[in-house]
């Protein structure tokens, strides 16, 4: 059986002191594979030094919603460039929030529609962070064409019935920790309404720890504890954890590329 963590940040310096520990642990329990991503100027740096490290971790470089204040002049440009230097990254973490305090609301959107531009020009995955803002994220994809890499909305949040319109602009939904807590009614239902071809497992490691009998797990969360994410997605759907784990490695393959 086969995992592959679809969002984590290797690079954070809660993780970085112990990190050939850390995915030795996560060989173990069965992932082979991690997607690391960006989220500001400062780290993607760190990022492509973590991928280049370990074969196995995919890079993706992007200026998340939360740090759009950090950006320096000229900052789209050297994104450009690393992305041209390194082929094989996507482009991510993007996004937008809407439940950030004291948000600049205009700049979040500004740095998201071009970064989501720049990684269908660049033909590059996105990786997007979307939290109370889907209604506006269903407003703005239909003004790109199909994005010929395709696009992930990771630790998906959004209702099951916007599941359709956004597969519809391109859209795979990866699921996280949140969806091991009980009460979670609306995460379960978004995961029971993802088409199969669709659905990705992250950890969003060092963030959302799983809920495991009933108590979160301690710590900074790591990418081992993908584990939990699938067996509990596998219960939701109905599925065995291999025939989930296998999916789900496909998906990742045809979105990521290999």
């Amino acid at each position: 059986m086969q995992l592959f963590d679809a969002h984590c940040h290797l690079q954070d310096e809660r993780l970085a002191a112990s990190l050939d520990a850390m995915l030795q642990r996560a060989a173990v329990a069965g992932v082979a594979g991690w997607m690391c991503c960006g989220s500001a100027e400062a780290d993607w740096s760190a990022v492509l030094a973590v991928a280049e490290k370990f074969p196995a971790v995919r890079s993706s470089l992007g200026l998340h919603p939360w740090y759009v204040g950090t950006r320096a002049v000229g900052w789209l440009d050297r994104l450009r460039a690393l992305l041209t230097a390194h082929p094989r990254a996507g482009v991510g973490e993007i996004g937008l929030d809407h439940a950030l305090e004291n948000a600049n609301l205009v700049e979040q959107e500004q740095a998201f529609l071009e970064q989501f531009a720049l990684s269908i020009e660049m033909r590059r995955p996105a990786s997007v962070h979307c939290r109370r803002a889907f209604g506006r994220l269903v407003e703005l994809l239909p003004r790109f064409p199909p994005h010929p890499a395709g696009f992930v909305i990771h630790s998906y949040s959004g209702a099951a019935e916007l599941v359709a319109s956004l597969v519809k602009l391109g859209a795979y939904f990866s699921f996280s920790g949140s969806i091991t807590r009980s009460g979670n009614r609306r995460g379960h239902a978004a995961l029971r309404a993802v088409p199969a071809d669709r659905l990705l497992i992250e950890t969003d490691a060092p963030d959302l720890p799983p809920v495991v009998a009933g108590q979160p797990l301690d710590g900074p969360n790591e990418p081992a504890n993908l584990i939990h994410v699938l067996r509990t997605a596998a219960v939701l759907r109905g599925v065995s954890e291999a025939d989930l784990a296998a999916q789900t490695w496909a998906n990742v393959q045809r979105l990521f590329q290999g």
